[in-house]
């Protein structure tokens, strides 16, 4: 495509291999100002027509053109193929020392060409360079920022679930009922194997070692203050909750982001549908209820391990154990281990079911989220058993 002198204006001539494309670009010249009229369709379909007529234009600074005008008012069709080769149109004149204006745009047309100038295709900034120390303390405040910025995330989601249960609470007929039975079943009933068999060895090895070091000084009666104690206030609720959240925590996350892939969560928005209270207060009402049934559950088998250890190694018989372990053993640890059951299930569906919601668009973005909803869970836990332990010792329990 090249310019011709038609009567005091500049025209565009067709080259012979660019036949299909006979209207696209045309130019009028006005003394230094050169406007070049974008028509028709310029979209995906004709990019690679207009793509290979563009550099045609020449170089106008060499002609004596002093500015360049691009009107779109001609076009009919506009998408981002289309904008990006405006765009590098314009970029090519600017780098020759010609600015370039842009006339007659609509407003979605103007909104589509200033993504495109937000969109630097040209060059890509090199990343920075960090060395020894730089590096560490870079990395540091990397994950710190990040840290906070998930922190600020779960609470925002937080609320966001506080509201939607006020809203089951006012309407009680809006709760999934039947969601959050078959919820409870998968969380709860299902997970009752593995609690259990965890339980039971986490007893006989607590036992094991706390009577192998207890021995040397004569007091293996003291085993049973050692596995009450700690069974019942820290390790059935610590352990339960990991396992939970290895469990039930992922499974919430890759079912929601599988839906989001799908998006069927979408089709949930537009019929009108809350996905917070469709999907996430079923699964974090039912890990409620669930996580201190299974803490009960855990307590009892890891104080049975424990004493099937005590029985078959020390010179204790089961009435010493019972009567031993009810003088020794506060009821209040059996309650603090209790207390903090509803609080960890519903920080581990609330991770979970948040991780889900952010899944964007792949199989492989479900994987990612369902391995942060695991870790995060986690460190969660310990958080929130650390500030418990430093509560519970404040106030004397």
């Amino acid at each position: 495509m090249v310019l011709r002198e038609e009567r005091g204006r500049q025209t565009l001539k067709e080259d012979p291999d660019m036949a299909p494309q006979p209207d696209r670009i045309t130019a009028e010249r006005a003394g230094t100002v050169l406007t070049l009229n974008l028509k028709g369709d310029w979209s995906v379909a004709s990019a690679r027509a207009i793509d290979s007529a563009l550099p045609g234009l020449g170089a106008p600074a060499a002609d004596g053109i002093a500015s360049v005008a691009l009107n779109l008012s001609e076009i009919d069709r506009l998408d981002t193929a289309g904008a990006w080769l405006i765009e590098r149109t314009r970029r090519r004149f600017e780098a020759g020392g010609v600015p370039v204006t842009i006339e007659g745009a609509e407003p979605a047309q103007t909104l589509l060409l200033h993504r495109m100038q937000a969109l630097a295709l040209d060059a890509v900034p090199e990343a920075p360079r960090y060395s020894g120390l730089s590096r560490l303390v870079h990395r540091a405040g990397v994950g710190t920022v990040e840290a906070i910025r998930e922190a600020v995330d779960l609470v925002n989601f937080l609320g966001v679930a506080w509201v939607a249960t006020a809203r089951v609470i006012v309407n009680p007929r809006r709760f999934r009922f039947t969601a959050f039975v078959s919820h409870l079943e998968s969380t709860g009933l299902n997970a009752v194997p593995i609690v259990g068999l965890l339980s039971f060895v986490i007893g006989v090895v607590l036992a094991y070692q706390g009577a192998d070091q207890l021995r040397q000084f004569g007091a293996e009666i003291f085993t049973v203050n050692l596995l009450g104690i700690s069974v019942l206030r820290e390790m059935a609720i610590l352990m339960t909750a990991i396992i939970v959240a290895g469990r039930s925590g992922s499974a919430f996350t890759a079912q929601i982001g599988t839906m989001q892939v799908n998006e069927e969560i979408d089709a949930m928005r537009t019929i009108g549908l809350d996905p917070v209270e469709v999907l996430v207060l079923p699964r974090a009402f039912a890990l409620v209820v669930a996580l201190p049934l299974l803490v009960i559950f855990a307590d009892f088998m890891g104080l049975l391990g424990g004493a099937v250890m005590v029985l078959t190694v020390l010179d204790i018989s089961s009435v010493q154990f019972i009567e031993r372990l009810r003088e020794a053993v506060p009821v209040w640890a059996f309650w603090v281990g209790l207390i903090k059951a509803p609080i960890f299930g519903f920080v581990i569906a609330l991770i979970g079911c948040r991780e889900g919601l952010k899944v964007a668009g792949s199989a492989e973005s479900v994987g990612r989220q369902t391995t942060r909803a695991v870790v995060i869970a986690i460190f969660a836990v310990m958080v929130l058993d650390g500030f418990f332990s430093i509560f519970f010792s404040a106030v004397g329990v």
